[in-house]
């Protein structure tokens, strides 16, 4: 998959040539905490006109509703754009700077210049416009939760993709997760080519199994 994803508009959105809507994006990641895998950001313009009831952090939603609502998004809002680090370069940034680059490739995948940007959490991305922090934010401003719901079931859906390339791995139970079945599956089989080695529980896996077959 490409590192941006965009979708809509299919235009350049500014305020200049729509002077009467308020182009706030809210931004989110999903995949911080994995194993293996890429993480993923959503960016989300919603539009006012077309509210979208339901919206809430990705996590506390069933994967049903976040499904039907991701639907609804791609096809309501006013711009969207998802932005993808894959795990090499999780491995060569580290995992904050890669989230803050998947962001970065998201609002980009918007083609919207905009007013205001919200992000979920502490961490200013280092957008080309004015920018604003929101520890939470996925749970209280509709526009963090949608882009929550867009990063979550992209990279859902990717790691059900890795898991017909990877099948020993079950990628599509834990989707890359530090679970039990997931260790015991690192330690059987050692890492694959999307686990994150710069994360100690890959890395020492891959050191032990390394070391081991040059002694």
């Amino acid at each position: 998959m490409p590192r941006i994803v965009r979708q809509k508009p299919y235009f350049r959105l500014s305020r200049r040539d729509n002077p009467s809507i308020q182009l706030l994006v809210g931004i989110d990641e999903a995949g911080r905490g994995p194993l293996a895998g890429p993480v993923v950001a959503g960016a989300v313009v919603l539009n006012a006109k077309l509210p979208i009831k339901g919206l809430a952090d990705s996590k506390k939603l069933t994967r049903m509703k976040r499904e039907c609502l991701f639907d609804e998004i791609k096809e309501r809002a006013l711009a969207y754009g998802i932005g993808i680090a894959d795990a090499r370069e999780i491995d060569s940034l580290n995992i904050l700077q890669a989230s803050l680059l998947a962001m970065r490739r998201a609002y980009t995948a918007t083609n919207v210049e905009a007013d205001e940007v919200w992000v979920d959490g502490d961490k200013d991305p280092a957008i080309p416009a004015p920018t604003f922090t929101l520890v939470g934010g996925d749970a209280k401003m509709a526009a963090i939760s949608a882009a929550s719901i867009l990063a979550k079931v992209t990279r859902d859906r990717m790691m059900e993709d890795y898991a017909r390339s990877y099948p020993q791995y079950a990628f599509e139970r834990h989707k890359g997760y530090p679970t039990a079945l997931h260790l015991t599956l690192l330690r059987k089989f050692g890492p694959c080519p999307i686990h994150r080695r710069s994360f100690a529980p890959v890395r020492n896996v891959w050191r032990s199994q390394f070391v081991g077959s040059h002694e």
